[in-house]
């Protein structure tokens, strides 16, 4: 690692031991970054990687409400505004038991380069609560996004803060948290995106993050004149991103092996159907089921308790479209072991670090999720143009504009890698040119 990205990462270990997956990101964007650093002074003169990890501001707020036994329950909420030099905060909202400063600091300083990979004007944050969705009423859900959105409302905008969705946070919650903004601040503004389209949404939003991944596997792919045609494919998580990757990857000819969730994987060794991944969007999404009732309603399909999806058999193509740290070192030896030549990451940094660099080190193609996973946030920006304009675009042309966006994201992210004369190093190439377009635009801005 470069010494003036070494110094800084120092510091910020002995100031923030305890942020443990927001010092991962930070290491994994520095320890590419160090070919630019030792290139270009500038970076170090005006102290660029001081001022992009700390966050230009943090909001944590109670989050009071009632739920259907009339007993008063209290959550924090965050909303972390990392950095808005080439736009408004773009970034989704997080619902789950297991949020902290740490993990949305780690999602936000993701997010900055992310968003600078898609082109398009949109600075990076992220936000959420400790609230978790499962198991409450539709109107506990609707009382605690009411309340979330009564404090949240004063700290976003459409050229300030736009927040989307993330995980615990659908259709249903971004319709509660509109409808609150939009009675406060008496405007139909563009302040959320993952709308419904009944009120302003995009078409192929709800897709984008599965599609996307599969369009930057796809371009990936084709630099070793390979496709999906007949490949055997894993996919972890059966969740939104999950469920449309393998609708996707079946569209292109690829057959989807397995799928899981927080109870374990399952296996089908002819590639699941679209019935199957029908049903699977039915039990997930409607009846809030397990994975492991694929197993009891069809024969073909095995379940495996408290197991991940990569060490079950060979396969061509992984895809970790779960959580985070999903996919370990052992892991991925038992990929390249098993015929694997590509990864392709739909979650947030499912791979370790040291996982990573194996599969850099075996030729395995490597599409990290700042790079990956972009179709998420790049499909909201263009729901943000339509919503501006006061037009809705049809499936084709958002569908068109998103391929064509992981398209660039994918020459951008090659181009550079190969600039500094690493070759198909996607890790370092999305890094360094989604990290160049942010300093170089903060330089511009002044201090």
């Amino acid at each position: 690692m470069n010494n003036y990205a070494q110094r800084v990462y120092e510091d910020l270990q002995q100031e923030l031991p305890w942020q443990q997956e927001f010092l991962q990101s930070v290491f994994e964007v520095f320890d590419s970054l160090s070919p630019l650093l030792d290139r270009d002074g500038r970076y170090e003169k005006h102290r660029i990687l001081e001022r992009i990890t700390i966050p230009e501001r943090i909001i944590i707020f109670q989050v009071p409400w009632v739920d259907d036994k009339e007993n008063i329950q209290i959550n924090r909420g965050y909303r972390v505004q990392f950095n808005s030099a080439i736009g408004p905060y773009k970034g989704g909202l997080r619902f789950h038991p297991s949020v902290n400063l740490s993990i949305l600091k780690f999602l936000g300083f993701e997010q900055i380069f992310k968003n600078s990979l898609t082109t398009l004007p949109m600075g990076g944050g992220k936000g959420g609560s400790n609230f978790d969705p499962k198991g409450k009423s539709d109107v506990e859900i609707m009382r605690f996004c009411q309340n979330f959105m009564r404090e949240l409302q004063s700290h976003i905008g459409p050229d300030t803060d736009v927040p989307a969705g993330d995980i615990g946070v659908g259709g249903r919650e971004i319709g509660y948290l509109f409808g609150m903004y939009k009675k406060i601040v008496n405007a139909h503004q563009s302040v959320l995106t993952g709308k419904s389209l009944n009120f302003g949404g995009s078409l192929i939003r709800p897709e984008a993050t599965g599609y996307g991944n599969v369009y930057f596997a796809t371009e990936m792919l084709k630099t070793r004149k390979e496709d999906f045609e007949n490949r055997r494919v894993m996919i972890s998580g059966s969740g939104n991103v999950a469920q449309f990757t393998a609708q996707k990857i079946i569209s292109e000819g690829g057959k989807v092996i397995t799928m899981s969730d927080s109870g374990g994987s399952i296996l089908c060794k002819d590639g699941l159907t679209p019935e199957k991944i029908e049903f699977i969007m039915n039990l997930k999404n409607i009846n809030r089921g397990r994975i492991s009732e694929v197993a009891k309603h069809f024969s073909d399909v095995e379940f495996f308790a408290g197991q991940k999806p990569w060490q079950l058999t060979e396969t061509a193509v992984a895809l970790p479209s779960a959580t985070q740290n999903e996919l370990d070192l052992n892991d991925a030896k038992a990929l390249v072991k098993n015929g694997c030549v590509c990864v392709s990451e739909g979650a947030n940094m499912p791979s370790t670090p040291d996982a990573v660099q194996y599969f850099l080190e075996n030729q395995v193609l490597f599409g990290p999720g700042k790079a990956a996973n972009a179709g998420g946030v790049a499909t909201s920006g263009l729901e943000m143009t339509q919503n501006a304009m006061r037009i809705g675009w049809g499936a084709l042309e958002v569908d068109t504009r998103l391929r064509d966006i992981m398209r660039s994201i994918h020459i951008i992210s090659k181009n550079t890698a190969e600039e500094f004369g690493s070759g198909d190093n996607y890790v370092l190439g999305a890094n360094i040119a989604g990290f160049r377009k942010v300093a170089d635009a903060m330089i511009d801005l002044g201090v």
